[in-house]
C-alpha cells in the first residue's frame, strides 16, 4: 500500500497538533557481550531491511491535504544516516540507559527522510549493550513494529512463526477460523438477518460508549499539557507468575497486567494526596484487527477499548475480578467493532475531509482518557543479533493528546516486559514500574495460598 490510511495519517495530524509531541514508538533490546563494530552492524542491517521496502521510503505530502500522503522511494537514502551510536555515561546502569531512551524518544523524526532510526547504545554494565529501534507511528503499529524488530535479528521472523506468533493475535485467530459443517453453515445463513441486526446494535452501543468516554472530562493530575522532556522506565515479571494467577482466578494475561498497572496508578494517586474515583483511570486499550494474511504490512490495524480501570478498589483480588469483568463488558459492548467501522468509513470519504476532521479532533482539549495501555505478544524463544543473545526487550509507547503517561507491554521468552513513558513533569516513572512488579508479586503470593483450579484454555496474550 503506497498511500497512508486515515488512521496512519491521523498520527501525523496528532503530532502536528502539538509541537512538543513525538509520535514514534520504540523497542529496546538489551544484548549480551560487547557492542559490535559500527561497520559490521550497518552491513548486517542494510541487508536485512531489504525485506521491508518501507525503510527506504519517505513521505510525500499533497498541498492542502488534497490527497493522502504517499510512500515514495528516497533517492538520497543512506543507511548511515539512520544508524546512530551513543555511549552511556558512567556508571552505565539501567537508570542511565533509560535516560538516553527518554531523550531519544522526545525528539521528532525528520519527515524529509524515512521515518525510522536505530540507536546502538554501548557502555552498559555487566558486559551488555543495547539497540533501540524508533519508528514513527504512521508507519507501523506495535505488532508491525515487533515484526520489524524480529526481522532484524538472526532468525528473522522464522523464530516467531515457530512460536505461533500470528495465532496469538485475536484478529488473526478469528480470520483463520472456518466451519466445514454444512448444517452449521445453513443455520448461520438462516440466522443471518438477526445476526446483522444484533451486530449493528452492538456496534452502535459501542460507538456511544466510546463517544461518552471521550467527551466526559476526568479530573486527573495524569493528564495535561506536555513538555518537551520525557522520563522512561521498565519493569519485568515472569510469565510463570502470571500463568499462576491466571490459573488461580480464571483470568487472562491481559487482565493480570492491567490489574497490576491499575494498582500502581492507585498508589501514585494516593501518594500525591489524590482520592482515586471510579472514573479516575479511563484507559485507552488498543486492540489488534490485523488478520493473519496482513503480517507482512507495515501499517496500523487497530481498534480500541475504553474501560474504566478500577483504581478506586483497594482489595487486590476484587480489583482483578473487576478488571476482568469490565474488559469483558467492553469487548461485548461493540467498542472494538465501532472503532473498526469508524476507521473503515473514514477511509472511504475524500481524504481532505477526513484530514480536516482528524486535525480538528486532535487539537481539541482531550480530558476524557487518562492513559494508554497496549499489549503486544512477542517471540517466546530467545532472539540473537550478530550471534549475541538478546537478554530482554522493552517496548516504548508514544505520548500525545494530553496523555502524560503511557504503558506498553511485550512478552518475550519467559517474561512480560513493561515500558513506561511519561512526560517529565508527570512524576517518577520508576515508582510506576516498581509498583507494577509489586502488584504482580502480591497476586502471586495470594495465588499460592489458594488451590488453583484446572484452566480450561491456553494463556491469552492479548485482548
Amino acid at each position: 500500500m503506497d498511500h497512508l490510511t486515515t488512521l496512519d495519517a491521523g498520527f501525523l495530524k496528532a503530532e502536528d497538533a502539538d509541537s512538543r509531541v513525538s509520535l514514534a514508538i520504540g523497542g529496546l533490546a538489551v544484548i549480551e557481550g560487547p557492542a559490535p563494530r559500527q561497520d559490521a552492524l550497518v552491513s548486517v542491517l542494510a541487508e536485512r531491511i531489504r525485506a521491508c521496502p518501507r525503510f527506504g521510503q519517505r513521505l510525500k505530502l499533497h498541498p492542502f491535504d488534497l490527497g493522502a500522503p504517499e510512500w515514495v522511494d528516497d533517492p538520497d537514502f543512506e543507511i548511515e544516516r539512520h544508524v546512530r551510536r551513543v555511549a552511556l555515561p558512567q556508571p552505565g546502569n539501567d537508570h542511565e540507559l533509560y535516560r538516553v531512551i527518554a531523550d531519544v524518544m522526545a525528539r521528532r523524526l525528520d519527515r524529509d527522510r524515512p521515518l525510522w532510526e536505530v540507536w546502538v547504545i554501548e557502555g552498559l554494565t555487566d558486559e551488555r549493550w543495547a539497540i533501540l529501534t524508533k519508528i514513527h507511528h504512521c508507519m507501523a503499529d506495535g505488532i508491525a513494529a515487533t515484526h520489524v524488530l524480529a526481522g532484524l535479528c538472526d532468525d528473522g521472523m522464522s523464530g516467531m512463526n515457530r512460536d505461533g506468533y500470528v495465532h496469538q493475535i485475536h484478529a488473526a485467530r478469528e480470520s483463520t477460523q472456518s466451519d466445514s459443517d454444512s448444517l452449521s453453515l445453513w443455520t448461520a445463513l438462516w440466522n443471518l438477518p438477526a445476526s446483522i441486526a444484533s451486530g449493528v446494535l452492538r456496534t452502535a452501543q459501542g460507538a456511544g460508549q466510546i463517544a461518552a468516554g471521550l467527551l466526559s472530562p476526568v479530573g486527573s493530575p495524569l493528564t495535561g499539557h506536555l513538555s518537551d522532556l520525557r522520563r522512561y522506565s521498565g519493569a519485568r515479571v515472569p510469565l510463570a507468575d502470571i500463568e499462576l494467577i491466571c490459573q488461580t482466578f480464571d483470568v487472562t494475561l491481559n487482565d493480570v497486567a492491567l490489574t497490576a498497572i491499575t494498582e500502581s496508578y492507585r498508589n501514585v494517586l494516593l501518594a500525591r494526596g489524590q482520592r482515586p474515583y471510579r472514573d479516575s483511570l479511563r484507559t485507552l486499550v488498543p486492540v489488534s484487527v490485523r488478520s493473519s494474511d496482513a503480517f507482512g504490512y507495515t501499517d496500523n490495524r487497530v481498534s480500541l477499548l475504553l474501560p474504566n480501570l478500577p483504581v478506586d478498589e483497594e482489595n487486590p483480588v476484587e480489583r482483578l475480578q473487576k478488571v476482568h469483568a469490565r474488559l469483558g463488558r467492553a469487548k461485548a459492548s461493540g467498542q472494538r467493532q465501532a472503532g473498526n467501522v469508524f476507521v473503515s468509513l473514514a477511509n472511504r470519504v475524500p481524504f481532505a475531509l477526513s484530514a480536516w476532521a482528524v486535525g480538528l479532533l486532535t487539537r481539541l482539549p482531550q480530558r476524557g482518557v487518562v492513559t494508554v495501555a497496549t499489549n503486544v505478544p512477542g517471540p517466546r524463544r530467545p532472539l540473537r543479533l550478530l550471534g549475541r543473545r538478546v537478554l530482554s526487550v522493552y517496548p516504548i509507547p508514544p505520548l500525545a493528546m494530553h496523555l502524560r503517561t503511557g504503558v506498553a507491554m511485550l512478552s518475550y521468552a519467559d517474561e512480560l516486559y513493561f515500558g513506561i513513558l511519561a512526560d517529565y513533569d508527570a512524576g517518577d516513572v520508576d515508582q510506576l514500574a516498581r509498583g507494577i512488579e509489586a502488584a504482580v508479586a502480591r497476586l502471586v503470593a495470594i495465588s499460592k495460598r489458594r488451590k488453583a483450579p484446572r484452566r480450561r484454555g491456553p494463556l491469552s496474550l492479548v485482548v
